[in-house]
C-alpha cells in the first residue's frame, strides 16, 4: 500500500468527521472526493466503518449525560422513555438497511451523479424547511413522544441514498413534526449512535472475508482522524444551529452538488486516465458479449495458425 493511499484515507477521515453531524451528507462527500482522488476501498467498507470514529466523538462529548441516563434507567421513567424512543427511531433503518444493503453498496455508492443530485435537491428542501413558519411543540429530546421518534426513524431511511444526509433527514423530519432546531439536532446526535454502530457491525460482517491488512490500515487512519475532527463539530454545532439555522448548510450542499456535476461532466476521474479500477462491476454487454468475443478471438488465432501451416504442407 503506497503512501498516497494513506494520505487519501487521512483526508477522507477528516472530511468524514467534519461532515457527519451536519446536514450535508458525510457519505456523499467522501464518496465524491474519493471518486475524484481515485481512492478505492474494498466493497466501500472504509466509507462505512470510519463513521464509527465520528460516533465515538459523541460518546466522549456526551459521556456525562449518557452515564446519567444509564444509572437512572432503573428508577427514572423519563430516562427509560428516552432510550426506548431512540431504539424505536433506529428500528426502520435497521430493517430497511439490512434488506437494501447490497443495492446501496453496489449501485448507489457507485453512482456519483446520483450523489450530486441528492445534494442539490436536499439543499433546496433544507432551505424551504428552514424558512417555513412552524409551531414548536417539542423542545426537549427527553420528552419526544414515541410516534415522533418512529416518524424521525423513517425520515432517516431517506439517507440510504448517499448525498441525502442522515443528520439532514432526521433533523428535517423532526422540524416538520414540530420540534425546535436545537432539540432536532440533538436527537440526531443520539440516534446516530445505534444507527452507525449497527451499520459498522453489519458491513464489517458482510465483508469480513474480503478485507486485507492494507484495508485495515487505511480504515485505522480514517477512523482516528474522523474521531478527532468530529469532536470539534459536536461541541460547536448546537450553538451554531440555534443562531444561524440550516441555511448555510443548504447552500453548501447546493454548491458542492453543482460543482460535482460540472466536474463529472467535464473532468474524468483518475480511473479514466489509464489507471485500473479495482472491483469494477461488469456491464450487461460484458456479460452477454464476453463469450462471443472469446469465440471470435479464438477463430482469428486458429485462422492465423492455418495460414502459417499451409506453406509447409505445400512443400
Amino acid at each position: 500500500m503506497d503512501l498516497g493511499a494513506f494520505i487519501d484515507a487521512a483526508v477522507l477521515g477528516v472530511v468524514e468527521g467534519l461532515t457527519e453531524f451536519i446536514p450535508v451528507s458525510s457519505t456523499g462527500h467522501i464518496l465524491l472526493l474519493g471518486h475524484f482522488l481515485g481512492f478505492h476501498s474494498t466493497a466501500h467498507t472504509f466509507e462505512v466503518v470510519i463513521q464509527l470514529g465520528a460516533i465515538l466523538a459523541i460518546l466522549l462529548v456526551y459521556f456525562s449525560r449518557l452515564w446519567q441516563l444509564f444509572i437512572t434507567l432503573p428508577t427514572s421513567a423519563r430516562s427509560r422513555h428516552f432510550v426506548i424512543g431512540i431504539l424505536v427511531a433506529f428500528l426502520p433503518a435497521a430493517v430497511i438497511g439490512a434488506m437494501a444493503h447490497d443495492f446501496i453498496k453496489r449501485v448507489l455508492f457507485e453512482t456519483p451523479m446520483v450523489i450530486c443530485i441528492a445534494l442539490v435537491v436536499g439543499g433546496i428542501l433544507l432551505l424551504v424547511i428552514d424558512k417555513v413558519p412552524r409551531k414548536v411543540r417539542y423542545d426537549n429530546v427527553m420528552d419526544y413522544p414515541l410516534s415522533l421518534c418512529l416518524a424521525i426513524g423513517f425520515f432517516q431511511c431517506l439517507a440510504m441514498v448517499p448525498g441525502t444526509s442522515r443528520s439532514g433527514s432526521t433533523i428535517a423530519g423532526a422540524l416538520l413534526m414540530g420540534a425546535d432546531k436545537r432539540s432536532a439536532a440533538e436527537f440526531s446526535f443520539f440516534l446516530a449512535m445505534p444507527t452507525m454502530t449497527g451499520a459498522f457491525a453489519y458491513d464489517l460482517y458482510k465483508t469480513r472475508n474480503e478485507l486485507s491488512m492494507d484495508d485495515f490500515g487505511l480504515i485505522a487512519v480514517g477512523f482516528i482522524l474522523a474521531f478527532i475532527s468530529a469532536i470539534f463539530v459536536v461541541r460547536m454545532l448546537l450553538d451554531f444551529v440555534s443562531q444561524h439555522g440550516f441555511a448555510p448548510f443548504a447552500w453548501w450542499r447546493i454548491g458542492v452538488g453543482t460543482l460535482g456535476m460540472v466536474l463529472l461532466l467535464t473532468i474524468a476521474p483518475a480511473d479514466d486516465q489509464g489507471q485500473p479500477e479495482p472491483n469494477k462491476s461488469l456491464s450487461v454487454e460484458d456479460i452477454i458479449g464476453g463469450p462471443a468475443k472469446v469465440a471470435v478471438a479464438n477463430e482469428h488465432v486458429s485462422a492465423g495458425k492455418s495460414q502459417r501451416v499451409a506453406p509447409s504442407n505445400a512443400q
